[in-house]
């Protein structure tokens, strides 16, 4: 089944002067490579839109042009010591996206007999005694102002290597700076974002906000800065040995844009802990009773997430705000904080704001809904709320920016999209409340399978160290190997 492409005209009032100088040098560069960031329908598939037939693979994994979560790696014997620079290490119950994947990623192949040794900052800035579980060690090297350390960090690094090398070294994002990689030979960088996609994210901002307004003051400054920043970025990124990208189209982007070999840049999809996140209905309904949920509420909508204009609350505050009107019955569950959560509070009783949850109450919140909202307006990155809610068998109602569309929602089975304005998002809420909560269970289960094959925490591990196997020694790059399933 193909994507349902919403198309909504909507009336804009002209852009001030200042804007419209920023705003056509970005266009221009930014609608050449345009069809980077066009994803065409889905044709009509003959079975589930998840069993593609890249599990056919056969081959030099360098070659592969699609994520690695979809081939299955069996076990390996050979053992690695890997060295990781990570911006934070998550020491609360509310890690971040970056350092909840270094956690995640780093925890579990510690957990498969590797030796991890990371270097990086406690999450809370506080002073904190380095950590050794097993076979993971994080070094925390704090500078005077909380940030990482390198020189600190290298001297431990030197030491370690001194003891036996390291086989490879892992940093996410640019937790290694560029300038620090000339005196490591074999550097693997995971990219949660870059900046040709985050130039996107702001431009949205920009044509979404109030030129008169003081809240968007400075979004003039932040766009300016935007384009020498990407030229830098292209500019160094050659010095990073191999790219792991977490959405197929940040993969495409550095490949076409930052004109990097295309072997050199890898897919590996984001994974979250499958156990502690799972289809649970009697946990939902719990959760709706604790919070005053009416028992006939039409449709139970939920956003998850820091509560900031570039995650898209300004959007979603219009929408619904436009929706209730129309659907009393519609309820929205608000987890997170932020300097939005005022602002939903005042929507009334249709609005239930939660504050920010721990990972045990956000998997009841996941299951009281019948549909998670994220309204990013960062098309960068792989949110794991998406992932989260997907896992707990809730389909998804997001932008459709190329990193969701071409990696999470596939296909109109699992989910909505809307382009990033109100009139698409309000048309796109009509569609979710006409389909009705059969409709939506269907799709949230089949969200479920989609999100079992492809983003789960083992299936991102295993591909991580194949990874890793593999720019240790070629013979690891050949697939399938028959230890492979």
């Amino acid at each position: 089944m193909g994507l349902k492409r919403i198309r909504v005209t909507t009336k804009h009032s002209p852009p001030s002067s200042s804007s419209s100088k920023i705003l056509l040098p970005l266009a221009l560069l930014l609608i050449t490579p345009l069809v980077l960031f066009v994803v065409p329908p889905i044709s009509h598939l003959r079975e589930p839109f998840f069993l593609i037939e890249d599990h056919r693979f056969h081959g030099d994994l360098r070659e592969a042009h699609f994520a690695w979560n979809k081939l299955c790696f069996g076990p390996t014997f050979e053992k690695l010591k890997l060295a990781v620079f990570s911006k934070t290490w998550p020491v609360d119950a509310t890690p971040g996206g970056m350092e909840h994947h270094a956690s995640t990623l780093f925890n579990a192949l510690a957990a498969k007999g590797h030796e991890v040794h990371v270097f990086t900052v406690p999450s809370d800035r506080h002073p904190h005694h380095d950590i050794q579980e097993g076979n993971l060690h994080v070094h925390f090297t704090p500078n005077n102002h909380g940030s990482l350390n390198c020189s600190l960090a290298f001297e431990i690094f030197n030491k370690e290597s001194f003891i036996s090398p390291f086989d490879y070294v892992h940093t996410e994002s640019v937790s290694l700076p560029h300038w620090r990689t000339k005196a490591v030979p074999n550097v693997a960088v995971t990219w949660h974002g870059v900046w040709y996609e985050i130039i996107h994210s702001k431009l949205f901002q920009e044509l979404l906000s109030d030129p008169n307004s003081a809240i968007t003051a400075g979004s003039d400054t932040d766009l300016r800065e935007a384009l020498p920043r990407l030229v830098d970025e292209i500019r160094f990124f050659a010095s990073y040995t191999q790219h792991i990208c977490i959405s197929n189209s940040a993969s495409e982007v550095l490949v076409n844009i930052y004109q990097l070999p295309s072997r050199n840049v890898h897919v590996i999809l984001n994974g979250v802990d499958h156990t502690k996140f799972d289809h649970n209905p009697s946990l939902g309904l719990q959760f709706r009773q604790q919070h005053g949920v009416p028992p006939n509420a039409t449709i139970v909508m939920g956003v998850a997430g820091r509560l900031v204009r570039d995650k898209g609350h300004p959007l979603l505050h219009k929408a619904f705000s436009s929706i209730t009107k129309r659907h009393p019955g519609v309820h929205l569950l608000v987890a997170g904080s932020g300097p939005w959560e005022k602002r939903y509070a005042e929507l009334g009783s249709n609005v239930k704001v939660l504050g920010a949850l721990d990972p045990s109450q956000l998997v009841k919140f996941y299951n009281a809904l019948d549909i998670f909202v994220n309204p990013t307006l960062r098309p960068q990155g792989l949110d794991l709320t998406l992932i989260e809610a997907m896992q707990c068998g809730k389909p998804v109602l997001t932008p459709n920016f190329p990193s969701i569309t071409g990696t999470v929602v596939v296909s109109e089975e699992i989910g909505y999209t809307f382009s990033p304005n109100v009139g698409s998002f309000v048309e796109a809420c009509e569609m979710v409340i006409r389909d009705g909560h059969k409709r939506l269970h269907e799709k949230g289960m089949a969200c479920k399978s989609y999100a079992m094959s492809m983003f789960t925490a083992t299936k991102m591990t295993s591909a991580y160290e194949r990874f890793f196997l593999c720019m240790k020694n070629s013979k690891y790059c050949s697939y399938p190997l028959h230890t492979d399933c």
